[in-house]
């Protein structure tokens, strides 16, 4: 995970007890170094304890942060007392940095509320956000209206925070690649390439015939085809495995690695029935899982705003995302239900994870063009959910996320699949049925809803339902 960098703006006013900047900066500091998040901040001795109050405190902010633009990923309002309103709203709007904003104010002592160390935070906090609405910036606050910066609290806000800022700005210009058409019968995955460029969302094309042609022109001892095959062989089990099909497995990957590198794409979607199996011999699952255990994350069926969701999530957690069906119930209980894709699970998410044929599509094209797939059962545990959808109609990117457990309930069946449990579960069902979303979702093992949730709607403008809240 990259490091996140946040530019601080302490806000100050000047009947209020100044000191309380000289101690607030210094704790603030101290919380983002503890929690590996990097600060860009005026010095001490550029302004009054570096701290924001006036017009002139304003445009030195705004400078510094113009000039650590690249750097930015978000920024911290912190109030240690009542703060300037107008110096907050002044140096992120002169700053000219379209990022998240986090506004935290410090609480009061109960036995300190004396004209040399009453804060009056409480009360500031609402100026300044009163004055950013009025300015049009969005923003976020904490969980609590005031909290220290040692607070379990605040420590959870911040790294949410950062996890919303990592989304943002990974998701502002990012390029995504599809490799192949839309697989005829798979209407469910179509989307607007417009309303994604629209977004900052730029998506490259790759016919497969020419991933085809590529992987053929490359020889069988190209140095870069047996590294990796060797880390085909060592990624998982490849017992019955076909030699033949691990070579094709691994000039496909070495093509599509090209592919990535010269078009700086993050993450794909890839066409697989039938063409895949029929035309070139093998299902491209392996290589797929192997992109996304790597935090490239690959989609099926060209999904590619099944891919976009798998990113997000990557981004606020720093782990592998992979796309499932929602496929099946789990007995009666309503609030269960079996996720599965026959599959490019990554392999973090596997329990032994290993590599066999794929049974659904060997029925049509036969088990000796159908090996590649990644077999396993998900691991238990915690996990977040999420879709992203154009909808063309309203002109608009819509999603839901939300976050439920994958359980130990005993299932037995083939591909890569899982048992989930999630809260009034029917009711996300219904959701997903009436709003006409695909059956298709993004799943990470982490609980970073709030952190996707908070980026799409407040900071990228897209539609959100969040299930549970």
């Amino acid at each position: 995970m990259s490091k996140t960098t946040l530019g601080v703006v302490v806000g100050n006013r000047g009947f209020f007890p100044a000191h309380l900047c000289d101690t607030g900066r210094k704790e603030i500091l101290k919380a983002l170094e503890e929690e590996g998040i990097g600060a860009v901040i005026l010095g001490s001795q550029d302004t009054k304890f570096g701290s924001v109050e006036t017009l002139q405190d304003a445009e030195k902010c705004a400078a510094l942060f113009r000039s650590r633009r690249d750097d930015i990923d978000g920024i911290l309002v912190t109030l240690p007392n009542f703060g300037d309103e107008r110096g907050v709203a002044n140096s992120i709007r002169m700053s000219g940095l379209d990022v998240p904003v986090l506004v935290h104010a410090f609480a009061d002592e109960a036995g300190r509320m004396t004209i040399q160390n009453r804060r009056d935070s409480f009360c500031g906090k609402m100026s300044v956000c009163n004055n950013l609405t009025q300015y049009g910036i969005p923003f976020t606050v904490t969980s609590l209206h005031t909290v220290g910066p040692g607070h379990q609290s605040f420590r959870a806000d911040l790294r949410e925070f950062a996890a919303t800022c990592r989304v943002v700005r990974g998701l502002q210009n990012v390029r995504v690649g599809q490799l192949g058409a839309r697989p005829a019968a798979f209407l469910t995955v179509r989307y607007s390439e417009k309303l994604l460029e629209e977004a900052g969302i730029d998506v490259e094309m790759l016919d497969l015939s020419e991933a085809f042609g590529r992987a053929e022109r490359l020889g069988n001892e190209d140095a870069e085809v047996r590294a990796k095959l060797d880390e085909i062989r060592s990624y998982a089990p490849t017992v019955g495995v076909p030699d033949d099909a691990l070579l094709k497995m691994a000039k496909f990957a070495v093509v599509v690695k090209h592919w990535m590198e010269e078009n700086r794409l993050a993450a794909t979607a890839v066409q697989c029935w039938t063409s895949m199996e029929e035309f070139f011999g093998i299902v491209p699952c392996t290589v797929m899982s192997m992109m996304s255990n790597a935090l490239r994350p690959s989609a099926c069926e060209t999904d590619i705003t099944g891919v976009v969701g798998m990113y997000a999530m990557q981004l606020a957690s720093g782990s592998p995302s992979a796309l499932v069906d929602w496929n099946n119930n789990y007995g009666e209980d309503p609030d269960k239900g079996v996720v599965f894709h026959c599959s490019n699970l990554p392999k973090a998410f596997l329990k032994d994870a290993r590599m066999d044929y794929q049974e659904i599509i060997a029925g049509s094209v036969g088990k000796e063009s159908a090996y590649g797939a990644m077999v396993g059962r998900v691991k238990p545990g915690p996990f977040t959910y999420c879709r992203v959808s154009t909808d063309d109609s309203m002109g608009v990117i819509r999603s839901y996320v939300g976050e439920g457990r994958l359980t130990d309930d005993p299932l037995e069946t083939f591909g890569g699949y899982g048992v989930v449990e999630i809260p009034d579960f029917q009711d996300l069902l219904r959701y997903i049925c009436e709003c006409g979303y695909e059956h298709h979702v993004a799943i990470n093992q982490s609980l970073v809803a709030g952190a996707v949730a908070e980026a799409f709607d407040k900071y990228l403008g897209w539609d959100v339902y969040f299930h549970g809240e």
